[in-house]
């Protein structure tokens, strides 16, 4: 008789995806794994997905759903449904996105035959250099995360070994760029990370509301704190990935200035956000890390905010203004 595998818990953060956890419930619902525990945790939505999880655990009894009654961010999401894990292996899949029938199949086949802690898969719908299968040490899965290749630093499209998740949950103080810091931390206590380079994961960046195509916020400005300690300490234990995460840290600052330039604030309160985001590209800036930048604009974009934010707002609003004619 074959040994019966061992139990899977996959861990789903649910706010506001209504169009879409229905797909992201069948495409687990159907995973050629079985041994599975499904746990949903509805960060207060206001739409109607918790309602939704809610109907089809009524005929997926792997499913259990819960329930937060003020909205907590994707942290806290997370930590629920790891504190309710009792799987030998966690996943998280994000409630927008859908998986490949075989994803845990293939994630677990990897973690058994190279011994690893974590495996991951590739992954399409977001910028991947990708690369031929492989198991890196977790120094090297760091230097891989900061690269982005043949993987990058989101927690989904990933299995990992339960031991190691539930002795670093994620910081709930946290709202942006938390997956940096928790797997930057995790793979300092692994020490093996499989690849397998299959598409298994399908991440939907169509989502105009999603954190990634939303405005500046004050909780989104907790990740320059990730930032900060990530590009230090990096800096100190691992030079090679602290090149990559200043790229990421100068080019993110960029990114959210030109995001404030185009919302609709005050003048007074664009100038301040846009002085906040010199100060931290000034503090990791570095010649090297500029050059990594693929894109001739991000490059000007970093040296203009970084020389003066009233030229960064001139330049983006020129910039913004031919966007609107074309």
């Amino acid at each position: 008789m074959e040994r019966r595998k061992p139990l899977i818990s996959v861990v789903i953060p649910v706010y506001n995806v209504a169009p879409y956890i229905r797909r992201c419930l069948d495409s687990i619902a159907m995973q050629s794994y079985r041994e599975l525990e499904i746990i949903a945790v509805d960060d207060a939505s206001t739409d109607d997905s918790g309602a939704i999880c809610d109907a089809y655990a009524v005929s997926e009894m792997r499913l259990q759903v819960v329930h937060f009654p003020q909205n907590r961010g994707p942290s806290a999401a997370r930590n629920e449904g790891i504190r309710r894990a009792v799987g030998a292996y966690i996943c998280f899949i994000d409630a927008d996105d859908r998986v490949e029938p075989v994803f845990l199949e293939r994630l677990y086949e990897s973690l058994r035959e190279t011994e690893a802690d974590v495996s991951v898969c590739g992954a399409d719908g977001i910028r991947l250099a990708g690369g031929p299968a492989g198991v890196f040490s977790g120094q090297e899965a760091i230097e891989c995360m900061a690269r982005e290749i043949p993987f990058n630093y989101v927690p989904w499209a990933k299995l990992y070994a339960a031991a190691p998740v539930k002795a670093g949950l994620f910081d709930e103080r946290i709202y942006y760029s938390e997956d940096i810091l928790f797997l930057y931390e995790l793979f300092q206590r692994v020490k093996r990370v499989s690849y397998v380079p299959d598409i298994l994961y399908h991440y939907n960046n169509d989502r105009e509301d999603s954190q990634v195509h939303s405005g500046v916020s004050d909780r989104k400005f907790t990740a320059l704190k990730v930032h900060d300690y990530v590009c230090d300490d990096a800096g100190q234990h691992f030079p090679v990935a602290a090149l990559y995460f200043r790229r990421l840290s100068i080019d993110v600052d960029s990114r959210w200035a030109m995001l404030t330039v185009e919302s609709d604030m005050e003048k007074r309160q664009i100038f301040a956000i846009l002085k906040r985001l010199q100060d931290h590209i000034r503090r990791h800036y570095d010649r090297r890390a500029l050059c990594l930048l693929p894109e001739r604009k991000s490059r000007v974009a970093v040296c203009t905010l970084r020389v003066s934010a009233t030229l960064f707002w001139g330049m983006a609003c020129v910039y913004k203004h031919i966007k609107s004619w074309a």
